[in-house]
């Protein structure tokens, strides 16, 4: 949620990320200013001071954000595995039809370039 307001618009002060995800998730001003300096910490956002305050900008582009996200996620809940994640979701019946479609539409395409790749 921090990302996705200083994609939206930066630099921004920690008072303006602050209103601006105060109203949507109900967080406390001190949840928000732990989240900037844990991205801070990580290199996913930058600080600029800016007087007695600083200005926070993204340094990660939203799709190397997303991919890094991911990739941690699955790593640390279901040991890199995509299948798993899916069957987890199945199970809870969390996946709606069109969830379904999607991944059957994926997996198809996947098939199909694998099959090209294979000369077949």
């Amino acid at each position: 949620m921090v990302m996705e307001v200083l994609w939206g618009a930066s630099p921004r002060s920690a008072e303006e990320v602050i209103a601006a995800l105060a109203d949507s998730t109900g967080w406390a001003e001190p949840t928000i200013k732990t989240l900037l300096n844990r991205l801070l910490n990580k290199g996913a956002i930058s600080a600029e001071k800016d007087g007695r305050r600083y200005l926070y900008s993204p340094v990660l582009r939203r799709e190397a954000w997303v991919q890094q996200q991911s990739e941690g996620l699955l790593a640390r809940l279901f040991g890199g595995r995509v299948a798993p994640l899916v069957a987890h979701f199945s199970e809870r019946g969390q996946l709606t039809p069109a969830d379904i479609a999607e991944l059957k539409r994926l997996v198809s395409e996947l098939d199909d370039g694998k099959e090209a790749d294979d000369g077949r």
